[in-house]
This record gives C-alpha cells, sequence and structure tokens, in this order.
C-alpha cells in the first residue's frame, strides 16, 4: 500500500497549494499541513517552501515528487492490468513548447484534442528558455534540438528545416544575393546566439558569421524585421512557409539550407509508466506532423 502522505505531498505539487491538495483529498488544509510537516519531519528534509502567497517545492522536494509520481503511476498502472481496466486520458498535463512553435502549430489544435479527452486539465507553456522539467513538474515538451541529451525520452516528430530569406522589397533595394561570400554585403538578421550561421551547401558544411542588423532575444522579432524588409534571416520553414507561399517572403540562395542536425522531438523524463494523458498529447502531435508536417505542403 502506499503511504497516504506520499500521496498527500504529490497532490500538493499537482494542485500547487494544500488547499487545493485538501479539496481534493476531501481532508481540511490544517490537517493536510500537519501531514505534510510529518512527512518532511520523518524524512529528515524539508519538500516546500512555504510563503503567504504560493508553495515552491525545494530541491529534495523535486527529486522526492519524481519518484513518488513513478510509484503512484506504477501502482496505477499495476491496478489497470489486474482489473482491466482502461486507461482514459485524465488529469493534469503540464505542456512547454517554444513559444512560436506552440502559438503557430499547438495552439490552434487544442480544442480538438481537449475535445476528444474532456478529463485532461491542460497547462500550456510557451517558453523559449531550456526548462528543467523535473524540477518545474512539465510533463511533456516539444523541443525543437540537433540533441536531447540522455536524461530524457524523446520521440522524434519532424525534420526542422531553415532557409535563407528575405522580403522581395529589400532584395529590390540591396540586389539578390548569388553566393554565400554574397552574403558579407547583406543586412544579416539573428536572434542572440543564432549567429554564426551553420549552413549546408554542395554537401559541405558553411559557416557563415557575421552581426545582426538588429540586436533581439526574440525570433519572432527577427521574422517580422525580415517581412518588413530589414535584411536576410535564416529561418525555420514552420516558421515562415506560410510567408513564402504568399510572397511576402522569397528565399534567398535556395540551394543553400541550415544543417539539418536539428529536429523536432517530444521529449518526457525518464519513467517506467507514462500517463496515459502524456501518451495521448504524444499521439496528437505525431498526427499533427506525420507523415509530413503542414508546412511542406505550402512550399
Amino acid at each position: 500500500m502506499i503511504d497516504p502522505d506520499y500521496i498527500l505531498f504529490a497532490r500538493v505539487v499537482e494542485a500547487g497549494s494544500l488547499a487545493g491538495a485538501a479539496r481534493r483529498l476531501g481532508v481540511s488544509a490544517p490537517l493536510a499541513s500537519r501531514r505534510l510537516t510529518r512527512l518532511e519531519s520523518r524524512l529528515g528534509v524539508a519538500l516546500v517552501h512555504r510563503t503567504t502567497r504560493r508553495m515552491e517545492l525545494t530541491s529534495h522536494g523535486s527529486l522526492f515528487y519524481a519518484d513518488v509520481a513513478r510509484i503512484i503511476a506504477a501502482a496505477e498502472e499495476a491496478e489497470a492490468r489486474l482489473t482491466g481496466a482502461s486507461r482514459r486520458p485524465a488529469g493534469p498535463l503540464r505542456l512547454t513548447i517554444p513559444t512560436s512553435f506552440g502559438r503557430l502549430h499547438i495552439a490552434p489544435t487544442l480544442q480538438p484534442f481537449l475535445e476528444r479527452h474532456p478529463d485532461v486539465v491542460l497547462t500550456v507553456d510557451l517558453n523559449d528558455a531550456y526548462t528543467d522539467m523535473i524540477a518545474e513538474r512539465f510533463d511533456l515538451a516539444v523541443r525543437i534540438t540537433s540533441e536531447v541529451g540522455p536524461d530524457l525520452h524523446a520521440v522524434w516528430l519532424a525534420d526542422s528545416r531553415r532557409v535563407l530569406c528575405a522580403s522581395p522589397a529589400y532584395l529590390e533595394r540591396h540586389g539578390v544575393p548569388e553566393t554565400l561570400a554574397d552574403l558579407q554585403h547583406h543586412e544579416l538578421l539573428a536572434a542572440e546566439g543564432q549567429l554564426p550561421w551553420r549552413l549546408a551547401a554542395a554537401g559541405r558544411e558553411v559557416l557563415v558569421a557575421g552581426q545582426s542588423a538588429v540586436r533581439t532575444n526574440s525570433s519572432e522579432v527577427v521574422r517580422e524585421l525580415a517581412l518588413s524588409g530589414v535584411g536576410v534571416a535564416l529561418r525555420s520553414l514552420w516558421e515562415v512557409s506560410g510567408e513564402l507561399g504568399a510572397g511576402r517572403l522569397v528565399r534567398v540562395l535556395p540551394s543553400v539550407e541550415g544543417s539539418r542536425e536539428a529536429g523536432i522531438f517530444a521529449v518526457r523524463p525518464h519513467a517506467p509508466f507514462v500517463s496515459a494523458a502524456v501518451e495521448a498529447f504524444t499521439a496528437h502531435l505525431r498526427d499533427l506532423l506525420q507523415p509530413r508536417p503542414p508546412w511542406d505542403e505550402l512550399t
């Protein structure tokens, strides 16, 4: 039998407050507080920082929650197998997704997902920072990267092709680059950390160095700068395919692309059992992006 104080702690983490966990478990908030204090005393460590406004996990609490969540999930899976119960997606599901990708390609598809799975309680965080999924208590992330890392389980969803592009107005004013060397005479656009560009040309990798004409930490600002005619940008097809199809942007050096090392992945912390909600949203992402992502249809 799972220690009931373990279950209480897990519900506190998932609800974000003692009061929320108490309501879910049908006990009073003072009783929940005493039980959490008793658990911390027994373990000899603080699991949460308590303030008047919110509760935050300590480093010990983050590690303990990851273990406790696995124990609870394993017990639920064992019971389901024994009783033959179906695994219905339900409960909290916390997602973290890159800002532009989430806004353009995930947010518009959430309504049909929630319609199919009405018992899933969804939280979506749009964030371009590299998030510690365990510490921040995220169940699933979309990552666009060349290397996921050994601490996470990754499911490949699609390639992330990147192309050079500029507005017709910019190219009319400054001319069309004929070679990679010509780029040194053009205004380049990139967010912080995105230069030098790593490009694939004629089967070899080429680095293009330089400084962005406008300094910014936002890829969305870079996209808008390119659309308004400020310079040449290296952008992901998922971000600019619509503008390319409509002629608002034009590919520059169309035989050249960004290095294809990066892919789009659904990632989650390693665990012996995966919740039905995580499996359902991973399947949702596969349906969206496979066998061919929608932006490939527009180019």
